[in-house]
């Protein structure tokens, strides 16, 4: 979380950082803050609230600098305030941080600086960067950062500026994501390279403990050691896209309408159907490496891991591999074991997510090989990987994942069929699920043509505060989705659940006030799904389901029906999600929430 921004060069500093800053805010956007050098003196700014805020009054300064940093916060410790907004100063004033991550040990380090007679005045972790390094401060800048770095415990990356060193930023990372972009006579950091990309496409990424010293004329990049290393220069392949929502009222809606296209550029010269097979880019495993793969980990958070748990359902049945699905956040703190020939498949939308890097790292040094999921080029995981597969869905500006979760339905369904092939799975086979894949994007049009209808469904049932999401089989993780989604943006209470254990406990929940939205179009589970629903009716719950053409049956058991194309149970998911996607959004838009930045997320969660 949070967004780290900075610039030195002639141009002027302060509209550079805070549009760079802009363009993070879907790492969070409690609070927003500049800090600039201007004529010897140290300047900043801080406010409550999102980027635009500090725009409005920075604007009205008219202030002019070669060098600025700024940040654009998702609150870890402290509430979101000026005063823990950053950058964090030191006392006199004379040393600015910004920063990215938790220092874990901010208590021991707040004690020692104590005991020298600084107190901070802030409730976050960070400002005790800014004392430290002010403290140590002898007339090196760069030295005083390189002693600090020792003195803190944690995952974490930072900015900093002194005002006796006008043209020099320090940065420095630590199991954190930071982006240095190389430019013609400037220089600029950021926590994403696509920050910097209209800028420049020539980055560097720093690693563990390194530390760069910036100016104007190029970077120097030390190790944990303070030896100097030279670092890979990289050249960014993604295209520049400027954020607009045209015609949409969010981001978000614009998203959705895309996936027709993303699903088609995810597909596109990823398949052969003359050999019923996928032809995957960048999958830089040999077929011998993969025929001897016996048991496949998959490593994901939130949106990711549902979409992994449908990739698992997938796997074990087309290509009859063993698959562990594990929560990245808990895997990590498990003793695993790691058997020869087992692969571990991390998923993540940014490639940055702390606990799926964590896990992956740990399934690594137990001698796992490791295939990366995930949209951004230049990320933690894509450069970390034995191979990964890219998503190519594009930026996505809503905080609540769309576009990315189809594209990755579709990546895995790939893989799955990569797979398969090799083991058991026929040409002809594997010919019917090319056919069926390639129907997606049309089926995925004709779904939200209908979304008049889906549009009055949501008004509805806008005004319930509580739900259930059921489904089976391919279908469970993808009311878990749904329910997701109705929580992130409608701030509903939506528990998503396996329809065949509601009468194991959870039914006792039902009644005329807790609607259940029921995920009808795996065929397999169908007949089952129907009594389920039935147990729910018995006891005065209404049902919205959502199901394929041509299962008639079911609409004598709903209140509503919202029909999706029919297709094979494996690929059910992706239009069955896009029904959910429009429905979450409408019942939000009918709420009156934020939709595209919805209230205490983030959506790059670089924290633990």
């Amino acid at each position: 979380m949070c967004g780290i921004f900075g610039y030195i060069g002639p141009r002027e500093a302060t509209s550079i950082v805070l549009d760079g800053i802009q363009k993070l805010e879907y790492r969070g956007y409690d609070s927003a803050g500049i800090a600039m050098i201007n004529d010897g003196v140290l300047c900043h700014e801080k406010e409550v609230g999102k980027v635009s805020r500090l725009q409005e009054v920075v604007s009205a300064k008219n202030w002019e600098t070669n060098l600025a940093i700024a940040h654009t916060r998702w609150a870890t410790h402290g509430r979101p305030t000026q005063g823990n907004a950053h950058p964090h100063l030191d006392t006199q004033k004379k040393c600015a941080v910004v920063h990215n991550g938790i220092i874990e040990n901010h208590d021991t380090v707040r004690h020692l600086l104590e005991k020298r007679g600084i107190t901070c005045i802030s409730d976050t972790d960070t400002e005790v960067i800014a004392h430290l390094i002010a403290y140590l401060y002898k007339g090196n800048f760069l030295r005083a950062v390189q002693r600090a770095l020792p003195l803190l415990k944690g995952a974490f990356a930072i900015a900093v500026i002194h005002h006796a060193h006008p043209g020099e930023i320090v940065c420095a990372a630590k199991e954190s994501p930071l982006a240095i972009g190389i430019g013609k006579g400037e220089m600029f950091v950021a926590s994403d390279s696509g920050a910097f990309l209209k800028y420049t496409r020539r980055a560097i990424y720093l690693g563990a403990s390194e530390v760069a010293l910036l100016t104007e004329h190029g970077v120097e990049a030390f190790d944990a050691q303070f030896a100097p290393i030279e670092k890979k220069r990289e050249e960014l392949s993604h295209s520049v896209e400027e954020a607009s929502k045209g015609d949409y009222q969010h981001f978000m809606l614009k998203e959705i309408h895309e996936q027709p296209q993303t699903l088609q550029n995810a597909l596109l010269a990823r398949f052969s159907r003359d050999y019923g097979t996928a032809t995957l880019d960048n999958l830089n495993f040999s077929d011998e490496e993969l025929k001897k793969v016996e048991r496949i980990v998959i490593l994901a958070c939130g949106t990711s891991l549902h979409a992994g748990m449908i990739a698992a359902h997938m796997l074990e049945e087309k290509a009859r591999i063993p698959v562990e699905v594990e929560i990245s956040s808990e895997f990590r703190y498990k003793n695993p074991i790691v058997k020869d020939n087992t692969l571990a498949i991390a998923i993540s939308q940014s490639g940055e997510t702390a606990d799926t890097l964590a896990a992956m790292r740990e399934l690594r040094e137990k001698g796992a090989r490791i295939l990366g999921i995930c949209n951004m080029q230049g990320s933690t995981m894509a450069r970390e990987v034995d191979s990964c597969l890219f998503l190519r869905a594009g930026p996505e500006i809503g905080v609540a994942a769309s576009k990315t979760f189809t594209s990755q339905l579709i990546v895995l369904s790939l893989l799955s069929l990569h797979f398969a092939r090799m083991r058991q799975m026929s040409q002809q086979e594997g010919v019917l699920f090319i056919d069926a894949l390639t129907k997606l994007p049309e089926q995925i049009r004709q779904v939200l043509l209908g979304s008049g209808q889906i549009i009055e469904i949501a008004k509805k049932y806008a005004a319930y505060e509580n739900f259930f999401y059921l489904g089976r089989r391919y279908m469970y993780p993808t009311a878990l989705e749904g329910a997701l989604k109705l929580k992130e943006i409608a701030y509903v209470n939506a528990n998503g659940y396996p329809a065949g254990e509601m009468k194991h406990g959870p039914i006792a929940l039902i009644n005329e006030m807790c609607p259940t939205v029921a995920f009808c179009a795996d065929t397999y589970t169908y007949p089952k799904m129907l009594s389920n629903l039935m147990e729910v009716k018995a006891r005065g719950g209404k049902v919205l389901a959502i199901a394929p053409g041509g299962a008639s049956d079911i609409a004598a058991i709903a209140d509503d029906v919202i029909w999706v194309p029919p297709t094979l149970d494996e690929l059910a998911p992706v239009a069955s999600t896009i029904v959910g996607q429009l429905f979450s959004y409408y019942v939000a838009k009918e709420r009156g929430t934020e939709i595209d930045q919805p209230r205490n997320l983030a959506k790059s969660v670089t924290v633990e």
